[in-house]
């Protein structure tokens, strides 16, 4: 890519959508990656904050913030929809949703973060595409809306004009990467810079998140993801496990997807390379780390740690470190 940062020949208008209940980082992270991509070159920007009615709209937190009527903003460029618990209120709001679907075909970009991927979902913009959503209600978004392609651990992601993000401050991230496909990467490593915050974040949602919730009592497979986690080393295909969860495999793989959102090969795999990070962070061989945690020999653990976090051992070990 060019290191010559491109500028819009106008400003562009980035119109943040809240709601009732909204989570207030989910729309003021955005901002403030736009806000300051404005001040270090010109005014490549226009912000707006937008609801369904103009007024103010209280946040979850309390906090309310000004908005105007979604209706009368004009000439939006990007539309984004915040996350947060007022969601499941707002997917039922009809009015809303037929302004979503009216708006996509204007908008060059339509993007969501956190949960505001389900109101994206709900106008049926998703269908066909691939998502993410925060870990936690990816498989929800799965289960109410079959046609879209959940991928629970990215950061963000771009499926055409779609955009999606992972929770809260994956905000950051989305608008970082907006920032960087308009203005150059130079500009957007610059804002990142100015808000203390990786250019892009290394790895996936599965390093930020307890994916499998191995400490959850109420979890109906709790005790064989402790199991597994205590004998990464072992063998750990669907037959053993099933076995060990006194179930038939085919039953056993079902039941396990449906219960943790993946299946137990992508179970095993993160469970491993969540002790192969801890491993590289307290230091050590790259080959014995991958025979302790049972990916058996480096290649394969370069190729897991690509999948989920990536980036390969060696360039997450300096990432590590650093931190």
């Amino acid at each position: 890519m060019s290191k010559t940062p491109r500028f819009p020949p106008k400003p562009l208008t980035i119109a943040l959508l809240i709601f009732p209940e909204f989570q207030v980082l989910d729309a003021a992270g955005p901002i403030a990656a736009f806000e300051i991509a404005t001040r270090e070159r010109g005014r490549p920007y226009r912000l707006r904050v937008v609801a369904a009615e103009a007024g103010l709209v209280r946040s979850s937190s309390g906090v309310s913030m000004p908005a105007e009527a979604l209706s009368r903003a004009r000439d939006i460029d990007t539309l984004i929809v915040a996350g947060g618990q007022g969601t499941r209120a707002a997917m039922t709001d009809t009015a809303l949703i037929a302004a979503l679907q009216r708006l996509m075909p204007r908008v060059r970009r339509m993007a969501s973060v956190c949960s505001g991927a389900f109101l994206l979902a709900a106008a049926g913009l998703l269908d066909g595409k691939r998502a993410t959503t925060h870990w936690r209600q990816a498989p929800r978004l799965a289960r109410l809306f079959p046609k879209v392609a959940v991928e629970p651990d990215r950061i963000h992601m771009r499926d055409g004009k779609t955009w999606t993000s992972a929770g809260v401050t994956a905000g950051i991230d989305l608008a970082l990467a907006m920032i960087g496909e308009d203005l150059g990467e130079e500009i957007a490593t610059a804002v990142a810079r100015e808000m203390v915050v990786y250019a892009k974040r290394p790895g996936g949602q599965a390093q930020h998140s307890a994916l499998l919730d191995l400490e959850a009592a109420n979890a109906r497979f709790a005790k064989l993801n402790a199991w597994m986690r205590e004998h990464l080393a072992e063998d750990l295909s669907v037959e053993q496990l099933a076995r060990k969860a006194a179930m038939s495999e085919r039953n056993f793989a079902r039941a396990y997807a449906a219960s943790t959102g993946v299946t137990p090969a992508k179970a095993v795999e993160r469970l491993r390379a969540d002790a192969a990070r801890a491993a590289l962070e307290r230091g050590g061989q790259i080959q014995e780390i991958a025979r302790k945690t049972g990916f058996g020999d480096s290649e394969r653990m370069r190729r897991a740690f690509v999948r989920l976090y990536g980036a390969p051992p060696a360039a997450m070990r300096r990432t590590l470190r650093h931190a």
